[in-house]
Formats: C-alpha cells, sequence, structure tokens
C-alpha cells in the first residue's frame, strides 16, 4: 500500500487576506464618521455666523440633549467641567473652542459650559450650529 506524496502548493491562498481586508473596511466605514464628526448632536439652525477658523487647533465641547457633556471624545460629568478645562488651559492655552450645544438643551447647561471655559482662561470660545439652507 503506497501512500501518495503531498505536494507542496506554490500559489499564495489570499481569501483569508481579503476577508480581513473586508472586515476592516467595514469597521472604519462605521468608526470614521463618529471621529470625524465628533459626538451626534442636532445643532440649532443659523442664517448667519462665520465659517470656523481651520489655523489653529480647537477643542470641541458637546453638550448632548441628556445633559451629558463631551470635551473631544472624552465624556465629563457636568460638576466635573471647570476643573477639566482648566486642565485643558494648562495643556492647550491656545487652542479655541467651540461648543455644540444640542437644540433640545436647556440655555443654562450651555451657558455653565461657556463660563466654564472663559473661567478657565479662554478667551475665544465660540457657539456652534448648523447653517440653515435658504429657501428658494
Amino acid at each position: 500500500m503506497r501512500v501518495a506524496k503531498s505536494q507542496i502548493q506554490s500559489d499564495i491562498n489570499v481569501t483569508p487576506l481579503v476577508d480581513v481586508c473586508l472586515v476592516l473596511l467595514i469597521i472604519f466605514m462605521v468608526v470614521l464618521p463618529e471621529v470625524v464628526n465628533g459626538v451626534p448632536v442636532k445643532l440649532p439652525k443659523t442664517a448667519t455666523g462665520a465659517e470656523v477658523s481651520g489655523g489653529r487647533k480647537t477643542t470641541e465641547i458637546t453638550v448632548k440633549e441628556d445633559g451629558s457633556v463631551y470635551i473631544d471624545a472624552l465624556i465629563v460629568r457636568h460638576e466635573e467641567v471647570p476643573e477639566a478645562m482648566k486642565r485643558q488651559h494648562e495643556l492647550h492655552p491656545e487652542r479655541s473652542i467651540a461648543v455644540r450645544g444640542d437644540k433640545s438643551v436647556p440655555y443654562g447647561a450651555v451657558v455653565g459650559v461657556l463660563d466654564a471655559c472663559r473661567s478657565a482662561g479662554y478667551e475665544n470660545v465660540g457657539l456652534i450650529g448648523e447653517r440653515a439652507r435658504p429657501a428658494l
């Protein structure tokens, strides 16, 4: 009884590589909009306003509908915002601050964040809104 010798296969099996690449592509397609656009929030509409200048690095602070506050992508309790902004100012005093408040958030919550930013020493603090489309 003779056993057949196995032959060495000289070509590369690329199917697992393609599978991994497709999974990575899907992950990036799902995660990248969150990273680029920041924390999802329904911004109030505005007909006027200037574009956010891209010259200096901007720190985005987002106040969501449920009242949670995000400094860039890091969630912070509302009462910890003043201390977090002081730490942020010690690290990056040259940055400008862009506050993104959900349109259904109470006005006092957004003003509290603005006050914490100015108390920490930031001078260039602004509000972000969504530009309304002009009526045709």
